[in-house]
C-alpha cells in the first residue's frame, strides 16, 4: 500500500534542502560560471570548447544511463538510500573542489573535463536515490507540491550561491583573501565555494530525514538479487507499458532540457558576447524565474495532474527557446531567456511526481533509476548534436536549434500518455 500518512515537516524540509545544496553545482559549475570560464579561459577557442564540453557531458550521461537501473535495483535489495546519496555526494564535492586547480591555460583542459565528468556522475547518481525517497515521505495528495517546492528551493539555492559568487568573488575590484585576478583565482574560488555549499547543506538530509530500514542483505547478495530483479522487470515490461511510454517521452524532453543547461552559459557568452559578470547576472535571473515557476506550478501539479503540468510547461519551453534563438538584440535575449526559466522547474518537478505516483513501492529505486536512464540514455545526443552542428555550421544558433525540435517531439509523445491516476500499477 502507498503511504497514507506523512513525515514531519522537519523531515520533509531537510529532504528538500538537499535540492538547495546540489543545485549550486548545476548552476555555478555546469551551466554558468565554470562552463563560461572553461570556454573563455581554458579551451583553445569557443567552437572547440563547445565541442569538448558537449562530449564530456554526453559521456557522463551515457555512463549514468548504462548503470542507473542496475544500481537502483541493487539499492532496492538493501533498503536504505542515504548511504548511496552520501558516497555519490562526496564524489561530486571532491571533484568540484578540485576545479580550483584548473588555471586559465590550455594545459588544464584535460583536468577540467575529467573533474566535470566525475562531478556530474556523482551529482546525478545521488539525485536518483534522493528522488526515490519522496513517495515514502509524504502522501499521494501532497507529493506534487513537495516535489515542486523542493525544486523551487533548489533554484533558490542556485540563485543565492550565484549572488555570493558574483558579489563576493567575481565582480569586485579587490578580491577577498588575497586572491590573484591575474591567475583567475577570484573565479576559481567560486568552485571551492560550491564544494563547501554542497557539503554544508547536505547535512540535514542525513541527520533529520527518515530512511527505509536496512534489509540485512549485504552488497554481494544485493548485486546478484538486483540483477535478477532488473531482468525480471525487463521480461515483464508489458506490465509496466504505461511507465515505459512516459519514460520515452521524458527521455526526449529532458535531453532537450539538459542541453539547455549544458550550453546556456556558453551560448550567452559566444553569441551575445556576455562576459563572466553578465553570464552570472543572467544565471541569477534565470534561477529566480525558474524557482518562482517551480513553486507556483507545484499547486497545479496536485490540482490538475502531473501530465497536464508537464504539457503546459513544454509549450512554454518551445515558444521561449525558439524566441531566444531568433532574437538578435541582447535585451530580447534577456527577456525570453528569463521567460524560459519559468517553465524549466515545473516540467522536472512534475516528472518526479508522476514517477512517484506510478512506481511500485518495492521497485522505487529501480524505477527512479530507469527515470535517470530515460534522462541519460540519449543525453549525449543533444550535446553532441549541438556541439558538432555548431562546429560544422560555425554558428551556435544553428547548433542550438536542435533543442526546439526535441521539445516539440517530447510534447507529442507525452500527449499520448494518460494521467498518472489512470495508469498507476497495482501495488496491493
Amino acid at each position: 500500500m502507498r503511504k497514507k500518512t506523512k513525515d514531519s515537516t522537519a523531515s520533509l524540509f531537510s529532504w528538500a534542502l538537499y535540492d538547495w545544496a546540489n543545485s549550486a553545482f548545476f548552476a555555478v559549475i555546469q551551466t554558468f560560471v565554470f562552463a563560461t570560464y572553461f570556454m573563455q579561459s581554458v579551451a583553445e577557442n569557443d567552437t572547440l570548447g563547445s565541442t569538448q564540453w558537449g562530449n564530456t557531458i554526453g559521456a557522463a550521461g551515457l555512463l549514468i544511463a548504462i548503470c542507473a537501473p542496475f544500481v537502483g535495483a541493487v539499492a532496492d535489495q538493501m533498503g536504505r538510500r542515504k548511504p548511496w546519496i552520501g558516497w555519490f555526494t562526496l564524489l561530486a564535492i571532491l571533484a568540484t573542489a578540485g576545479l580550483w586547480f584548473v588555471a586559465p591555460a590550455q594545459q588544464f583542459v584535460l583536468l577540467a573535463l575529467v573533474l566535470v565528468f566525475l562531478g556530474t556522475v556523482g551529482s546525478e547518481f545521488a539525485i536518483i536515490f534522493y528522488n526515490a525517497m519522496l513517495p515514502d515521505l509524504t502522501t499521494d495528495e501532497r507529493m506534487g507540491r513537495w516535489s515542486g517546492w523542493s525544486w523551487g528551493l533548489g533554484y533558490a539555492g542556485g540563485l543565492v550561491c550565484l549572488v555570493i559568487a558574483l558579489f563576493l568573488f567575481v565582480d569586485v575590484n579587490q578580491p577577498p583573501f588575497g586572491l590573484d585576478k591575474g591567475s583567475a583565482e577570484h573565479v576559481r574560488a567560486t568552485f571551492v565555494l560550491v564544494a563547501v555549499w554542497y557539503a554544508l547543506f547536505s547535512i540535514p538530509l542525513f541527520l533529520v530525514t527518515s530512511d527505509r530500514p536496512k534489509t540485512g542483505v549485504n552488497l554481494s547478495a544485493a548485486v546478484q538479487s538486483g540483477w535478477q530483479q532488473l531482468k525480471a522487470s525487463i521480461r515483464e515490461v508489458r506490465k509496466y507499458r504505461p511507465i515505459v511510454r512516459f519514460l520515452v517521452a521524458r527521455m526526449v524532453f529532458i535531453d532537450a532540457l539538459a542541453t539547455v543547461f549544458a550550453f546556456g552559459g556558453i551560448y550567452a557568452a559566444g553569441t551575445f558576447d556576455l562576459g563572466e559578470r553578465d553570464v552570472l547576472l543572467f544565471g541569477i535571473g534565470l534561477n529566480l524565474t525558474a524557482g518562482l515557476g517551480a513553486a507556483t506550478f507545484a499547486w497545479l501539479d496536485d490540482k490538475l495532474g502531473s501530465r497536464t503540468t508537464m504539457l503546459f510547461s513544454l509549450v512554454g519551453l518551445i515558444v521561449s527557446t525558439a524566441a531566444v534563438l531568433l532574437v538578435q538584440q541582447v535585451f530580447w535575449f534577456w527577456v525570453f531567456g528569463l521567460l524560459l526559466g519559468i517553465f524549466v522547474g515545473p516540467v522536472q518537478a512534475a516528472s518526479r511526481t508522476y514517477m512517484g505516483h506510478v512506481a511500485p513501492p518495492d521497485l522505487q529505486n529501480q524505477m527512479f533509476g530507469l527515470m535517470a536512464l530515460s534522462g541519460k540514455v540519449t543525453a549525449f545526443v543533444g550535446p553532441l548534436l549541438v556541439g558538432w552542428l555548431t562546429f560544422f555550421a560555425d554558428s551556435q544558433r544553428i547548433g542550438m536549434s536542435v533543442i526546439v525540435l526535441l521539445f516539440i517531439l517530447g510534447f507529442v509523445l507525452l500527449y499520448r500518455v494518460p494521467e498518472a491516476e489512470e495508469i498507476a500499477i497495482d501495488d496491493q
